[in-house]
């Protein structure tokens, strides 16, 4: 039996019927509230109604007539450990989990070959790996015959957008199904589910109205989360209370002193993640210098990659700043060396000073603009002829071909710039680059229109 199901996290109420009851809260204290909490049957499944509609690939996998394999893609706590245990109890199947933390593929494979002696029984095997995007290219490529062959109904899920930690061949060979965070409603459903469900608190604690609020508010859609806190606050209320005194009171004090906020509002691994350095960039780019250190401490105080932030801060130089200052991504670049010489607490300071550079710099997106219109034309079929002056003639023969004849060398003018066609035919005197009319850019602008005019002959 995989570590999944010995830790409950793919029990049936089944098994659960065989586990011992304790004193005030239902079945069992063994288990995370999450895990006890986690529905049975469809019907107790809250959000994704957008997967779950008649007839639905998801739906007739629960169900157990879909035959596609699928990749679950979500935040956590929405609901992709749940459909796998639902898929889990559909007749006629065997299950199997893997954690991609701690499987390798001489685990992938020996579930693929008791796979396969089980479809000569006419048993399908469903495979669940969870994170399957910590799994590496060979340990994904290893699923890859029996997904196409159906030899396993894989069922993955991950938190990161498949598309950039999923090989592609994978990719093609499932469904992609996307899960959304659950709304307060939802989440407020699975809190006041968790209060008077037998396998949850049993009525043994009563939420005050503001302390409900606060848990909704701390999950930011991640059921896992909401429970997590709530079974926090209903132990703290519990302890408090004299024996005879239920159910304990839970109030808007008793969550605040249960729970680290801090954690609670920065998922390292999760959503959080993306949306914290999608602000801090942003932060950046509309030049709030305040806001963009908030984020930066934020991700310090989490213990954010310090390496990921100096990253971020490099591109960041060219595709925000470019031009408009030079010296911006000098400072980055410097940052990211610094980070990896010194490394932390101290290279916070090196990313702060680079955050301020960033955020004070003037801003310009000339660089990616140019480089994306120039993209957008050799995507669109314009890359005529390298012009015959231009093309390599350091080798026998080339000057027979018109190659390199009547170039003309630009030092050799005291202006260093001269009249001479450059682009391919097609392209001549279209422009990529607009300079910005400040910072740095406001003297390049008059100068690029000096040195074209030159060039064109215009």
């Amino acid at each position: 039996m995989s570590e999944e199901l010995e830790d409950g996290l793919f029990s049936t109420a089944a098994d659960e019927q065989r586990q011992p009851r304790a004193a005030g809260v239902g079945r069992t204290e063994l288990r995370p509230l999450a895990v006890r909490m986690r529905p049975e049957s469809l019907e107790e499944v809250v959000g994704q109604a957008h997967l779950l509609g008649p007839a639905s690939p998801l739906r007739r996998l629960v169900e157990g007539s879909g035959a596609a394999s699928v990749i679950l893609y979500g935040p956590p706590g929405t609901g992709k450990t749940t459909m796998a245990s639902l898929i889990s109890q559909a007749t006629g199947r065997r299950f199997e989990a893997l954690s991609a933390l701690s499987a390798g593929v001489k685990d992938v494979r020996g579930v693929i070959d008791l796979a396969r002696r089980r479809l000569l029984n006419g048993q399908q095997t469903v495979l669940f790996i969870d994170e399957v995007h910590r799994f590496s290219r060979t340990q994904q490529d290893a699923l890859l015959a029996a997904v196409e062959n159906r030899t396993v109904l894989l069922v993955a899920a991950t938190t990161e957008n498949p598309s950039f930690s999923v090989v592609a061949p994978l990719l093609s060979r499932s469904l992609i199904l996307q899960l959304k965070p659950l709304d307060e409603a939802a989440i407020g459903l699975l809190i006041d589910r968790a209060v008077t469900d037998e396998r949850g608190l049993a009525d043994t604690v009563r939420l005050t109205t503001d302390a409900r609020a606060h848990l909704i508010a701390l999950s930011a859609g991640d059921a896992r989360r909401a429970l997590t806190a709530l079974e926090a606050a209903a132990e703290s209320a519990l302890a408090g209370a004299s024996p005879d005194a239920q159910p304990a009171d839970v109030d808007l004090a008793t969550v605040e002193s249960s729970v680290d906020k801090a954690a609670v509002r920065y998922d390292r691994d999760g959503d959080q993640h993306y949306d914290v350095i999608s602000a801090f960039i942003k932060s950046i780019r509309g030049s709030d210098v305040d806001a963009a250190l908030h984020y930066l401490a934020r991700m310090i105080t989490a213990g954010e990659d310090p390496r990921f932030i100096a990253r971020r801060l490099v591109i960041h130089a060219s595709e925000d700043v470019g031009m408009a200052d030079s010296t911006a991504l000098q400072t980055a670049t410097a940052a990211a060396q610094a980070v990896q010489l010194i490394g932390m607490p101290e290279a916070g300071l090196t990313l702060a000073h680079a955050t301020i550079h960033l955020a004070t710099a003037p801003k310009s997106n000339g660089v990616v603009a140019a480089l994306n219109a120039a993209m957008r034309d050799v995507a669109a079929g314009k890359a005529g002829p390298v012009p015959a002056h231009l093309r390599d003639g350091h080798y026998s023969g080339a000057q027979s071909l018109g190659n390199a004849v009547g170039y003309k060398y630009p030092h050799d003018v005291a202006e260093g710039v001269l009249r001479q066609q450059y682009p391919p035919d097609d392209l001549v005197g279209v422009d990529y680059y607009h300079p910005a009319g400040h910072g740095h850019e406001r003297d390049l602008s008059v100068r690029v229109a000096k040195l074209r005019k030159i060039v064109r002959g215009t």
